[in-house]
């Protein structure tokens, strides 16, 4: 049975609706962060309408986790991924001055309060993933 199980479950259902209810908004209204933000409105709205599509099939991606959080780890991994790797991105639209700060809610609540949870739950599915890899004791030798 995996370590915090139901933790692991709870946290991407989460996720999962998160990523979906986000995915659908910014898909149906693509020019709410530009307005949020006093952004001038964006050329072409719908690359952020497609950016929305994509963080709503994740979410999907995320739902089957909670479902069968044995077999997640690869997604979550690569869902990690984009939340470093995309607050990376964004520091450098603020600190060059193409974005507002104001636009660091996108960053915290679609990336930063993921990064402890989805952490937690690779260490703890990373053992049981379907390659079979194993967690064992560095004192007890492989067995051939």
């Amino acid at each position: 049975m995996m370590a915090r199980r139901n933790f692991h479950r709870a946290v991407f259902l989460a996720a999962g609706v998160y990523n979906i209810v986000w995915g659908v908004y910014a898909a149906v209204d693509p020019g709410w962060l530009f307005r949020y933000a006093e952004m001038e409105p964006a050329r072409y709205p719908e690359i952020f309408a497609c950016l929305g599509m994509v963080i709503g099939l994740y979410g999907v991606l995320y739902l089957s986790i909670a479902v069968f959080p044995e077999r997640g780890w690869l997604v979550a991994a690569v869902g990690l991924a984009g939340k470093i790797l995309g607050p990376i991105g964004f520091a450098y639209l603020v600190w060059s001055g193409r974005w507002p700060g104001s636009t660091v809610i996108l960053c915290l609540t679609n990336d930063v309060i993921w990064w402890i949870p989805f952490t937690l739950y690779l260490f703890d599915a990373f053992p049981r993933s379907s390659f079979g890899v194993e967690r064992r004791s560095p004192w007890r030798p492989m067995s051939h």
